[in-house]
């Protein structure tokens, strides 16, 4: 319960700060910093293997299920206030930051460590998943991130700029789908069990897919309220 309560106050402050800043200063750099934070925490977190049960269904994905869906919800609230583009912008700086993260881990996992310091096998087990998670993560962020946008736009036109869940729904879900699929299997090929992974990653994205679209309307008011 504790977890949830703690996923669903991030959701909230996320949905209400973003909106909030992009329309005091009609800038994008509180999504840029949070879009950042989300991408590396997901390539960390994704090291641990959890369980989750929904009630009806145990299910086993990467922990950073609970935070990388965010990252698209952050890029359909940069289009719906500036459009494809900026998002395109946001996805590219995204992907500069992980390039770096993976270089200053590689020299810090490279480090010999002090010799009363005897966590470094505990360390190696983790962190040297990350690298191969980070690539992994890579290829599909570059590939989804870029669909999303693409989506969200062509949606938003089609519905000329009605039906905000249509288009948050319908950009995300193929997204997330094809996400977890290259995703998975670059990163855990030979080393788990894919299929389980990939399964549990395609039922809890989309859940938590379907479930930001009241958010992404908070945000939307936010953003186009009238000013009194």
């Amino acid at each position: 319960m504790l977890i949830i309560v703690v996923w669903l106050a991030t959701l909230i402050l996320a949905s209400i700060a973003i909106p909030w800043y992009i329309r005091k200063y009609g800038r994008p750099d509180l999504a840029t910093a949070f879009y950042i934070l989300y991408l590396t925490l997901s390539q960390i977190i994704a090291s641990k293997i959890a369980a989750f049960n929904l009630g009806f269904a145990l299910f086993y994905a990467p922990a950073a299920v609970l935070i990388f869906p965010f990252t698209f919800q952050i890029t359909d609230i940069v289009n719906e206030a500036f459009g494809r583009f900026e998002v395109h912008r946001m996805i590219f700086i995204g992907f500069v930051t992980q390039v770096l993260m993976a270089g200053f881990l590689w020299m810090a996992t490279s480090l010999t460590p002090a010799p009363f310091w005897n966590l470094q096998e505990s360390w190696y087990n983790i962190i040297s998943l990350v690298p191969r998670i980070t690539l992994a993560s890579w290829i599909a962020f570059l590939i989804s991130e870029n669909l999303d946008a693409f989506l969200y736009a062509k949606l938003k036109a089609l519905t000329k700029g009605k039906h905000l869940w249509i288009r948050n729904v319908f950009s995300d879900i193929p997204s997330l789908g094809i996400d977890s699929v290259i995703f998975v299997t670059l990163a855990f090929y030979g080393v788990m069990p894919i299929m389980p992974l990939i399964w549990g990653q395609l039922v809890l994205k989309w859940l938590v897919g379907i479930l930001d679209t009241p958010f992404m309307y908070l945000s939307r008011w936010i953003l186009v309220r009238p000013n009194r």
